[in-house]
């Protein structure tokens, strides 16, 4: 099997892995919030006010909630990425460099997630594709189904004059993979 075989396997399942990987680490980061807060679902409470604890509870609580519902998903990662960054370098890294060593990999793995998913965003699946665009599921508009230039609807199988040609069938084949026809 070549690269060109698994990237082409692989690549129209982006947008699911994409939405699970979000949820999943969105998930986990309101557990450790809520973990944090109300002793759910196990472990210890930290006192109110108690610096920086309570307050890196709220952050976790509120943006994995956020991230895990893919809203406003970036600025929401970027926060997070950024408390990660700072209970590292203010909890873990006075113990040691390493993160192995100084038992900071959950900060680090984190930081970076989170990071991630500010530079990339939410996905088709999130909340924000449909808050921005007014999108259906999958990113599809949904009140605007008219193509510029033209002025014809995307949903238009017919050959028209613009098509007739050599290029008509690459033209067809382009215009029902945006329409996600097969």
């Amino acid at each position: 099997m070549t690269t060109r075989n698994i990237e082409a396997r692989l690549s129209p399942h982006s947008p699911v892995v994409l939405t699970v990987f979000r949820v999943v680490v969105g998930l986990l980061f309101l557990c450790h919030g809520l973990q944090k807060l109300i002793g759910w679902p196990v472990g210890p409470t930290v006192p109110v006010g108690d610096w920086p604890f309570y307050y890196a509870g709220w952050i976790e609580a509120v943006t994995g909630g956020l991230v895990a519902l893919g809203l406003f998903t970036r600025v929401a990662a970027l926060v997070a990425s950024g408390e990660m960054a700072y209970a590292y370098f203010t909890q873990h890294f006075p113990h040691g460099f390493w993160p192995i060593v100084n038992q900071g990999e959950l900060a680090v793995l984190y930081c970076f997630a989170f990071l991630l998913l500010a530079f990339i965003g939410g996905g088709v699946y999130a909340l924000d594709a449909r808050r921005r665009t007014g999108a259906r599921w999958g990113g599809a508009r949904a009140g605007a189904p008219w193509r510029r230039g033209r002025g014809r609807r995307l949903d238009d199988t017919r050959t028209t004059a613009a098509d007739a040609g050599r290029g008509a069938p690459l033209r067809r084949w382009w215009r029902n993979r945006r329409l996600g026809r097969r």
